[in-house]
């Protein structure tokens, strides 16, 4: 088997771990000969750090794959340090059809074992990912809502970002009109899709037209000075192309998300009342009567049982 020794320090880890280049290729050239097998290669990236992919030795290697068969590493975070660029290495090897080992942490894909760690870390690799995804779009949603900011869109056609802030092209913004105005007069959106083609007007990644790019430009309320994130319509800070009177005469009266105006926070307030429990009288479990008895001052006791099951104390002059 062809293994490829790969091995990084950065200066921090040398400095602290205290092991070398030399010091990691000197034990994985012996753990090859343990194993039988074939040194296919070395790679060696110095002063890089592992939360990066975008190492010249790393991507020399993958770039090579087919001149090994197995990736050796002295341990999993010299390889990476980033758990989601991990499982996309070990994705890639799998399609591949290659192995990897790492020495130090018994991590060994050759083996029942070492294809279920794999897995398992794969999982919670997909997991993190998820979980980023989720607190981005809830925060996404809470700037769309908020009313600050750009939200990460594209450029799209007719404007471009300078400073955070939509500036109109005005050579696009005035393709940006010609379309609305077309298709206002009956044109169909294959035709204003070809005829833009013929007249040699590039899209805005230099590409040709199509019918379902005209039909996204007419319904994006970007060109009348708005904003939509998955759904939520907010007043943004460009300056519109067209008028709105063009646009809801094509698309209907746009509708404005009221709480992008007034909310502050994507959760909804709870009222700040306290709750008033109403004040009950107690039940007495006992009772005490006087009943006095003219001509006498002298008071007897008498107790008796209620229906309740409590008991009643009554005093009588005696």
């Amino acid at each position: 088997m062809r293994a490829a020794l790969y091995a990084r320090v950065s200066t921090d880890d040398q400095a602290r771990e205290g092991f070398s280049l030399d010091a990691q290729i000197k034990r994985m050239t012996a753990y090859c000969r343990v194993r039988g097998w074939e040194v296919a290669d070395i790679y060696r990236d110095e002063g890089y750090s592992g939360r990066s992919a975008d190492r010249p030795e790393y991507m020399r290697m993958m770039s090579e794959m087919g001149t090994w068969d197995i990736l050796l590493v002295l341990k999993m975070d010299r390889i990476h340090r980033n758990s989601v660029n991990f499982a996309l290495m070990m994705d890639r090897l799998r399609a591949e059809g290659k192995d990897f080992n790492s020495m130090q942490d018994k991590f060994d894909t050759t083996t029942a074992m070492g294809r279920f760690v794999m897995d398992i870390m794969q999982r919670i690799a997909q997991l993190e990912s998820e979980q980023i995804g989720e607190r981005v779009k809830l925060g996404m949603t809470f700037k769309a809502k908020s009313g600050g900011g750009h939200l990460g869109s594209g450029h799209p056609y007719g404007y471009e970002y300078s400073d955070g802030v939509m500036r109109v092209v005005e050579s696009e913004a005035s393709v940006v009109r010609d379309v609305y105005n077309m298709r206002l007069r009956g044109s169909t959106m294959s035709g204003i899709a070809e005829y833009l083609n013929k007249s040699g007007v590039p899209t805005k990644r230099g590409g040709a037209w199509r019918p379902q790019t005209i039909s996204n430009m007419l319904r994006n309320p970007v060109y009348v000075g708005y904003i939509d994130w998955n759904g939520i319509v907010r007043k943004g800070d460009q300056e519109p192309i067209v008028s709105m009177e063009k646009y809801e005469a094509l698309n209907g009266p746009l509708v404005v998300d009221r709480c992008a105006r007034r909310c502050t926070s994507g959760y909804p307030r709870r009222s700040r009342r306290r709750r008033v429990t109403p004040w009950m009288p107690r039940s007495p479990s006992w009772r005490t009567t006087a009943w006095p008895r003219a001509g006498t001052s002298t008071l007897s006791t008498r107790t008796t049982a209620t229906q309740e099951g409590t008991t009643s104390v009554r005093h009588t002059a005696g």
